[in-house]
């Protein structure tokens, strides 16, 4: 951890990042993501066991965090990322204007469905390796609709996804984690353009995600989040739609 104040609160601020950070075990308790879809929510024990800091210190952290806008309370007394890092996240820069080129057909997605509308791009492995634009948060390749369409042709500077996906972590009792039946699922999505996961990350939750192609083939996936038990066939039908509304920039020429 660091030695000055701003080391020690941005190691809290680490703490909410990880593929474990974002493990769905079926409430709002320790390590468990909120009940809304956003980020992860941990108590302070567990803040504090991440961190390496003393309860008290950080606590005093997470106080000044609180304050600032950083971090939000719950009512249950967890913590979890505030108003004003995600909307810090969202103003920084992306990859090559994407955000700015999706922002029209994303506003138009949440407006038809009432979920949230994201995009997404692959930044790491698959355990943990989509960076959602959007919300600022990293979710899990194999558990998501986002990164089941980008696993299923994904980018040269991750050569290990082409392989087949073994070891993967379980966020609910219906996420897919035997490689043979994940490699099935990736070819039927890469045939249909489209991928649908059931509460396979989150209880309560089903994404619907669709490829934004380039030269080469998906560059990130477009999609939306909306609660179980939601009609799937017009969510499908307006994610497509969106999709083919969104020109992905243009890669910059090879040197």
């Amino acid at each position: 951890m660091g030695g000055s104040v701003a080391g020690r609160l941005f190691s809290v601020l680490d703490a909410f990042e990880g593929g474990g950070a974002f493990e769905d075990v079926g409430g709002s308790g320790s390590g468990g993501a909120s009940g809304d879809g956003g980020p992860v929510s941990l108590r302070l024990t567990d803040i504090a066991a991440r961190t390496g800091l003393p309860a008290p210190t950080a606590l005093r952290m997470v106080r000044e965090l609180v304050a600032w806008g950083g971090l939000e309370r719950g009512a249950d007394g967890t913590y979890r990322l505030g108003l004003r890092l995600r909307a810090l996240g969202a103003a920084a820069p992306c990859p090559r204007g994407l955000l700015d080129a999706a922002l029209p057909a994303l506003r138009t997605l949440g407006a038809r469905t009432g979920g949230h509308a994201d995009v997404a791009v692959l930044q790491g492995p698959a355990a943990g390796g989509v960076l959602c634009l959007v919300s600022g948060e990293r979710l899990p390749a194999h558990a998501t609709a986002y990164g089941k369409v980008l696993l299923t042709a994904p980018p040269a500077e991750f050569p290990g996804l082409t392989a087949p996906l073994r070891d993967l972590p379980r966020h609910t009792r219906h996420t897919v984690v035997a490689p043979g039946v994940l490699a099935r699922q990736l070819d039927r999505i890469r045939a249909a353009g489209l991928a649908v996961c059931a509460e396979e990350h989150r209880l309560g939750e089903v994404t619907v995600a669709a490829p934004l192609r380039g030269p080469a083939g998906p560059v990130a996936a477009l999609g939306v989040t909306v609660p179980t038990g939601v009609p799937l066939d017009r969510v499908a039908a307006a994610v497509r739609e969106a999709a083919t509304r969104v020109r992905p920039p243009e890669p910059p020429p090879s040197p």
